[in-house]
């Protein structure tokens, strides 16, 4: 069984915009760390030097807010705070850097009582359900694990897959009588998993590619995440060896010049450690 300790979450917050944690998420989160990452997108032609000195002491301010919000439900919280030009990408360097497990996307949620967690393969099912048994403990969350099979043939293999999910479940310590499965057989996952989405709290997906460099809103999560009402936990892949087109360092072999490259100002509100341009 997992220890909250193992896992690390990025919550990003565009404080400036009055975005903010529902508090039954905080509640929820309350025994995993944390990192708080308060941004602001700024326009190209805007350096975020200029947007920092323009609005950084608002943002450190509600940071730290939302900060204490966290820490009176008894979260390991860090804080980070960034201008920038791309969020996208400074949500995924920040990830790296921070080396968290996850990016909660946070939407409203006035109730939080059930989660819908979508597996789409067994390549990264142990981590999906390690950080969710993590999640749910000390919580009375019901969960579904959801799977999608793209045909009818696809059906066995989907069943056998859910099972191994609901018995690593069992094995984080996540009662059964909690737990539900649901197969799908559907062309269209995204359009199925929001189908789904609509009858719980928060949503729960993982990485399709093998990387942990590799972009974690490039695929079928962004798009969940921008259609859907539900706070979104967007978690990272774990693999133990690069795709054949991809190096050592886990980017690939065509992409490396634009996979990490973004123009931002990110400092580490604890430290005061700024750090400006590329990562």
């Amino acid at each position: 069984m997992a220890s909250p300790s193992d896992h690390r979450v990025l919550v990003p917050i565009d404080v400036l915009e009055g975005q903010s944690v529902p508090s039954t998420v905080v509640e929820a989160f309350g025994s995993v760390p944390v990192v708080l990452l308060g941004y602001r997108e700024v326009p190209d032609q805007t350096a975020p030097e200029q947007a920092r000195d323009q609005y950084g002491d608002r943002v450190r301010s509600e940071l730290e807010a939302l900060r204490s919000v966290f820490e009176t439900a008894g979260c390991d919280v860090t804080t980070r705070l960034a201008f920038t030009h791309d969020r996208l990408k400074t949500f995924e360097r920040v990830t790296v850097d921070e080396s968290c497990d996850a990016v909660l996307l946070c939407n409203p949620a006035p109730v939080l009582e059930s989660v819908l967690v979508a597996i789409r393969s067994d390549v990264n099912v142990d981590h999906i359900v390690r950080l969710v048994g993590t999640v749910l403990e000390g919580t009375d969350l019901e969960v579904t694990l959801l799977h999608v099979a793209s045909e009818e043939s696809r059906r066995d293999a989907g069943t056998e897959l859910l099972e191994t999910a609901a018995t690593a479940l069992a094995g984080e310590g996540v009662d059964a009588s909690r737990v539900d499965r649901r197969l799908v057989v559907d062309g269209s996952p995204t359009d199925a998993i929001l189908e789904a989405a609509d009858d719980h709290d928060l949503l729960v997906v993982g990485e399709s590619r093998p990387s942990i460099r590799r972009y974690v809103f490039r695929d079928r999560a962004e798009r969940l995440a921008k259609r859907t009402v539900d706070p979104v936990l967007v978690i990272r892949g774990e693999y133990l060896e690069p795709a054949a087109d991809e190096g050592d360092d886990g980017i690939p072999a065509n992409d490396r010049s634009a996979s990490v490259s973004v123009t931002d100002v990110v400092e580490s509100v604890e430290e005061g450690d700024q750090r400006d341009g590329a990562s």
